[in-house]
């Protein structure tokens, strides 16, 4: 089976063509390196493994490359942490709704006239920005009060985009919203300004990226974001992989959502901690608590009892297993300043 994945540079999508090609998927990646520029990959001489420079707004080029493909995972999309829904908050809804014009548009024609037979869409749990019910399930999103950030409203309208093909052309599709992706991988953007937290910029506006570098850059006391009491749900980058490869595959994921997350909640301050004492075991805790920013959601929660019973998906890696792989690589980036 052949899959086209866009935004095939970013972080998530590393972990996915990676599970892809180990389970015997043809994968062509498209991206137009603006995130990160040119940046390598373990599997970039896989032989099932094609990757093209271009832009997922060019929809000729996707219809081109989804010929032969029955598979599309439309992962293309302006991202980035925290700060980047208070700087690009024009630019987020604008760039990401015309990459998914560009992508339905492409799909719902293959699907018409080529062998493609599912889009499958990677939203964000920022479509629960607001949400009202904890553990938050799936459906919450059309009960809750709508996303206040930029970003949030777009990957729900994203969601909106597939239930529109849908119904109108019959394209089928599934839509997986990822909690809180953690792993390795992860560079420091081309675009955006330097913003401080204590002495030390931030890195990329990610928890745990930033929280490392600083403590490994010795800030003491460790600034914080906020109260540290914000809840999230830490899931490592293979786990999610393998919970996406499972949505695309199974019949029963046709036309229907799925939260991908671990079941374990964290809050900001454990993590810190947790952080803190792994990189200076001998040395007491103390941190500082900054301002946080506008959109720093307070508590996210994910349902995950539908991918469990409908996948088989169930997150395996737990956080300080995690830690042990990130860590040592921030290490590695800071020192070589890809950090």
């Amino acid at each position: 089976m052949k899959i086209l994945v866009t935004g095939a540079q970013g972080f998530i999508a590393g972990y996915l063509i990676e599970d892809l090609l180990n389970h015997g998927w043809e994968v062509t990646g498209l991206d137009n390196l603006s995130k990160y520029g040119e940046i390598s990959k373990s599997y970039d001489h896989h032989p099932h493994y094609r990757f093209v420079k271009g832009d997922a707004k060019d929809t000729a080029l996707l219809k081109e490359l989804l010929v032969g493909h029955e598979h599309f995972v439309a992962a293309a999309a302006m991202i980035g942490g925290i700060a980047y829904f208070h700087e690009f908050a024009y630019d987020l809804i604008a760039e990401n709704e015309r990459i998914c014009a560009s992508s339905y548009d492409a799909a719902i024609w293959a699907y018409k006239n080529a062998r493609l037979k599912k889009i499958t869409v990677i939203s964000s749990s920022m479509v629960f920005e607001n949400a009202t019910q904890f553990p938050t399930p799936e459906g919450h999103q059309a009960q809750c009060p709508p996303p206040s950030s930029t970003y949030g409203f777009q990957k729900l309208s994203s969601e909106y985009f597939a239930k529109g093909a849908w119904e109108q052309y019959q394209l089928p599709y599934t839509i997986v919203r990822p909690f809180n992706c953690i792993g390795i991988g992860e560079k420091k953007a081309l675009k955006g300004k330097d913003i401080k937290s204590g002495d030390i910029k931030l890195a990329l506006s990610h928890v745990i990226t930033d929280l490392v570098q600083k403590t490994i850059k010795d800030q003491a006391p460790l600034h914080i974001l906020g109260n540290g009491q914000q809840i999230r749900h830490y899931t490592y980058g293979g786990d999610l992989a393998q919970g996406i490869r499972l949505a695309i595959e199974k019949d029963e994921a046709l036309c229907n959502d799925f939260n991908l997350s671990t079941d374990v909640a964290t809050n900001v301050l454990e993590l810190a901690n947790l952080i803190w004492t792994r990189i200076n075991p001998h040395r007491p805790f103390e941190y500082i608590c900054d301002e946080p920013f506008t959109y720093d959601v307070q508590k996210r929660m994910p349902d995950t009892h539908k991918a469990k019973k409908i996948l088989g998906f169930q997150a395996q890696t737990s956080l300080e297993e995690a830690l042990d792989e990130i860590i040592p690589w921030i290490k590695k980036q800071v020192e070589t300043g890809g950090i």
